[in-house]
């Protein structure tokens, strides 16, 4: 093992030599098939948990599959294409399924089955890589599909005509060279001159011109992103294009957009698709839907959060505020120097509370220009409030003169005392909301001490500090603020629902680093100051954090802080009641257009990336996991892992993506971006990196899938709602409700055991027989239903075409007769899909019933809330013992009102 430090912060690293081969450059089916006649092992897997490695080759004539050695004959170690059925990637056949303990150590991104026959058998294989298996899935599915279209290479004609002028078939080098870098943004000028002088070294001869067919030669080698060809030709009933109907099927299945029509389809690929052929016919070629892939509409971000889509009614204590602290340093706390700059970045990166420091100035005048500054730029990026936190050791006439720089400058915008509406007078409980507050600037200090001399500057300031309504903001240091979080994390939940809580960096962090704003966020903290003007992992959550609800400054904290009766701890290990633990599973596939770190000139162009991903939220949740090194793959290195993480809190996680250059002196940082959880996408998503001070990388990104699952599979989790913790092998695990030592409250609350566990049951048959449906359709869990209806009707139809059941309704329950005998495969899925009707059945005509009942008795519950201390008192608790009375009721409310 080994040590490395990258912004972020240092671990352990173990080195590691991959077998994994290099990366085959695949531009076109015609290299996937030519890969095939070449022939390669793949390990063939069989039901008896044995697997046998056999050597696959494609015929030349592309008429059938042969391997060797085998006990059969030649023609009988072979597998027509006219017999293949379908052709699934990953584990998803009864051989994979049931192999036990054999299939958990063969990879999912390398396996792969081809279906074949009337009675549909499976040839199940694993490939030595990812890189491999795609090559066989794209040309075995290039091969079974129908025609496909020309429109890249007469596109590509039509783009060289345009820059040929003399149209002689012949153009510069450097207008060949400019053509293709405006039509694939992010390519390097030097890579296509490097292939160009290739090319024509090829075919001794050396000249300053390209002909068409090298311009189109070098296009398709160097444009061409294997990782998209390999999605399209899988998609695609059409070999190399989409029409509107399988777009619509992407949009649908993968994308999420479950309200695509087929008119939005062709305006999608109207849009993207570069060639006036594939525009007329209504097909999305290759390069048409690299494009959309790498559009906004694809970014990973939800662009329902690049404007302001939370509600802004609340008390500005549900909301994490995002805060800045002493950002007018440029270095160290001691000896930095100061700079307005950095308070204007704060500002316009969204910042919504400052802390200014206020000393006696040289000449009788503080600030010096900071409240200009501060006004000038305090709404640029957010209309709502900003808070400034003054730290003020000014003299009682330089108080004076503060509160009236204060008042002139800020004007109207000041928010004083006298102007406070009557939610914020001195009996208030509540704060105003973001909304209320708009466009003001809220005042937040104290003034001098009552043994200071000169009241008059006092009472002078007095009148433009807010204070809010008792209790007050509560500013802590990160020390104070960490031992409250660890030793009372319910009591500071409770505590934030009413108050605003800050807090600021040690003052022993003298360099200006950062806490980890995460821990005090999950403790309910609204407030947590951070040096905007130091770069690292602490300031890219911070970043992560803000950038959802249009960047204003404002996100409303998960609704277990905001409710009155709700129970949370920073400490959870496990479910928290009332929110619904979730599967986040993320493949990274490629990466593009990645630079060279930041003052790596002396190690060479060439990097060896790898990805990490940083999942962080409450201790349960938080977890790393990385890919493999791309050795020697700068430009677009394909990894095409999959990652699993358990999410129990999605409205406190963040994900990181962090991409590193690996090296044995240090493996230096290339360029990250971090996301809220309840920001991300699903499907297929373009992910842009950013720098170390949080600037955009020109044309750098990741390419990743993304799928959010409830813990038992079935599609994305609603949000609301409460699952069980865990489905064990010995029987499933209910949520419970908490003894609470007063016995009238337990009465009450004991009717409710027997329909929670009936929700739990209910619930659970119908996602498990969902589940088995799906895996006997040969589909991962993350599939949708519509995916397994198509995969149904593809096995139901005969060769000739007709269909071997029909559907009929029973009850208003769509069921699945059979029209002939059909193959035991075949069987099973179809008693599958009854299973999963009938479940589906008892769910919706047994679940209104049961939620009244649990629903009566939370009612109930909530008729003792006002009543606790007494009722506590009553039974002779005290200290801890009521405290933990109050604790267990909380849970108890909270578990039944979600149920």
């Amino acid at each position: 093992t080994r040590n490395f430090n990258y912004v972020g912060g240092g671990r352990k690293k173990t080195v590691s030599f991959s077998s994994m081969p290099s990366e085959k450059k695949v531009s076109s089916a015609a290299d996937c098939l030519a890969f095939m006649q070449g022939g390669c092992e793949l390990k063939k897997v069989r039901p008896n948990s044995r697997v046998y490695c056999r050597f696959y080759t494609l015929d030349p004539d592309l008429s059938c599959l042969r391997w060797e050695p085998s006990k059969k004959d030649g023609d009988r170690a072979r597998l027509d294409m006219s017999s293949i059925r379908e052709v699934r990637t990953g584990k998803s056949t009864e051989t994979f399924l049931h192999n036990g303990p054999l299939s958990d150590h063969l990879a999912e991104e390398a396996a792969f089955s081809i279906i074949h026959g009337d009675d549909y058998q499976s040839l199940d294989l694993v490939a030595l890589s990812a890189d491999v298996a795609n090559i066989w899935v794209t040309g075995l599915r290039y091969l079974i599909g129908s025609p496909g279209s020309k429109m890249r290479s007469e596109w590509l004609a039509a783009e060289f005509a345009q820059v040929d002028e003399d149209g002689y078939g012949i153009v510069p080098e450097d207008v060949a060279v400019a053509t293709i870098c405006k039509l694939c943004p992010g390519i390097k000028e030097a890579k296509v001159r490097l292939r160009f002088k290739e090319i024509q070294r090829s075919k001794e001869k050396l000249t300053s011109h390209v002909t068409r067919e090298e311009f189109q030669e070098a296009y398709c080698e160097l444009c061409t992103r294997p990782d998209v060809y390999f999605l399209l030709v899988q998609l695609s009933k059409d070999r190399e294009c989409l029409d509107p109907q399988d777009l619509r099927l992407f949009l649908e299945t993968e994308q999420g957009l479950s309200l695509a029509t087929t008119e939005g389809c062709l305006e999608l690929l109207r849009r993207y698709e570069p060639s006036a052929q594939g525009r007329e016919r209504g097909l999305l070629g290759l390069d048409g839907f690299a494009r959309y892939l790498q559009s906004p509409e694809c970014q990973l971000l939800d662009p329902e959060h690049l404007g302001v889509c939370q509600d802004m009614n609340m008390p500005l204590s549900h909301y994490y505020i995002s805060a800045s602290y002493r950002s007018y340093l440029l270095d160290d706390q001691v000896h930095g120097r100061a700079d307005l700059g950095g308070l204007t970045k704060a500002l316009q990166a969204g910042c919504r509370c400052l802390e200014l420091g206020v000393t006696d100035g040289p000449e009788g005048e503080p600030l010096l220009g900071v409240d200009y500054v501060v006004n000038k730029y305090a709404f640029l990026t957010s209309q709502y409030p900003l808070l400034v936190y003054l730290c003020q050791r000014c003299s009682p006439a330089q108080q004076r003169i503060l509160a009236q720089h204060l008042k002139k400058v800020f004007g109207s915008r000041l928010y004083t005392p006298d102007a406070l509406p009557v939610s914020m007078g001195g009996r208030a409980t509540t704060l105003p909301s973001p909304e209320q507050l708009k466009g003001r600037i809220l005042l937040v200090g104290k003034k001098l001490p009552p043994e200071d001399d000169g009241s008059e500057g006092e009472e002078e300031l007095g009148v433009v500090l807010v204070v809010p309504p008792p209790p007050q903001p509560r500013s802590q240091k990160q020390g104070e603020a960490g031992r409250v979080t660890s030793e009372s994390p319910e009591e500071l939940v409770m505590f934030t629902k009413r108050t605003l809580t800050r807090v600021r960096p040690s003052s022993v962090r003298l360099d200006s680093s950062n806490p980890n704003p995460q821990g005090y966020w999950k403790g309910g903290v609204q407030l947590v100051a951070l040096n905007q003007q130091t770069p690292g992992a602490m300031l890219d959550l911070h970043r992560g954090r803000f950038t959802q609800n249009g960047g204003c400054g404002y996100v409303l904290r998960p609704a277990v802080m905001r409710e009155e009766v709700s129970y949370f701890s920073a400490h959870t290990q496990g479910c928290v009641p009332g929110v619904p633990p979730q599967t986040l599973r993320v493949k990274v596939i490629s990466a593009h257009n990645l630079p060279k770190p930041q003052g790596a000139g002396a190690k060479g162009e060439v990097i060896d990336p790898y990805v990490v991903l940083e999942l962080h939220g409450v201790p349960a949740d938080c977890a790393e996991q990385r890919t493999r090194t791309a050795a020697q793959n700068q430009d677009d290195p394909l990894f095409d892992e999959t990652f699993e993480f358990q999410v129990n809190m999605p409205e406190l996680a963040l994900l990181r993506f962090v991409v590193l250059d690996d090296d044995y002196i240090g493996d230096d940082f290339i360029g990250q971006y971090s996301v809220a959880f309840e920001c991300l996408q699903p499907g297929y998503r373009n992910v842009p990196l950013l720098g170390l001070a949080g600037d955009p990388l020109p044309h750098a990104s990741l390419f990743v899938h993304v799928a959010v699952t409830n813990r038992r599979g079935g599609g994305k989790a609603q949000r609301r709602g409460l699952s069980v913790r865990r489905v064990g092998r010995r029987g499933r695990e209910y949520v419970t409700l908490r003894h609470t030592g007063i016995k009238v409250m337990d009465e009450t609350f004991k009717p409710a055991s027997g329909p929670l566990k009936e929700a739990t049951d209910l619930r659970e048959d119908a996602l498990s027989a969902t589940v088995s449906f799906k895996e006997q359709c040969g589909l991962p869990q993350v599939a949708k239903l519509k995916q397994c209806i198509q995969s149904l009707a593809t096995r139901l139809q005969s060769p000739e075409g007709t269909m071997g059941a029909t559907m009929v309704l029973k009850d208003g329950y769509p069921c699945l007769e059979p029209l002939a005998t059909v193959s035991e495969p075949t069987r099973k899925l179809l008693t599958a899909y009854d299973t999963m009707i009938a479940a589906q059945k008892q769910l919706i005509e047994n679940a209104d019933a049961v939620q009244e009942r649990i629903a009566q008795v939370q009612r109930e519950g909530m008729d003792f809330h006002e009543e606790l201390p007494r009722l506590g008192e009553k039974e002779g608790l005290k200290g801890r013992k009521q405290n933990k009375a109050v604790e267990s009721f909380t849970w108890n409310i909270t578990v039944l009102k979600v149920r």
